[in-house]
């Protein structure tokens, strides 16, 4: 049940983020286990993190509408 819980705390964290990529974008987000642990923050960091390293979002910034 943990992986299911960490899966509904990414898809909703990427619910925010999925607007700002292009149109038909194919995203898939791999969780580790120590996400498992991490706070919900932090999974956002990291997304934001990923997003900029495909240039998908603006380097050096947030993605917008992260919190």
């Amino acid at each position: 049940m943990l992986r299911h819980r960490v899966t509904r705390r990414l898809r909703h964290l990427m619910r925010d983020r999925l607007p700002l990529l292009p149109a038909g974008t194919l995203v898939v987000v791999r969780a580790l286990p120590p996400a498992a642990n991490a706070p919900s923050r932090d999974l956002g960091s990291d997304l934001d993190a990923a997003l900029r390293k495909l240039r998908v979002a603006q380097p050096g910034g947030p993605v917008a509408g992260s919190r």
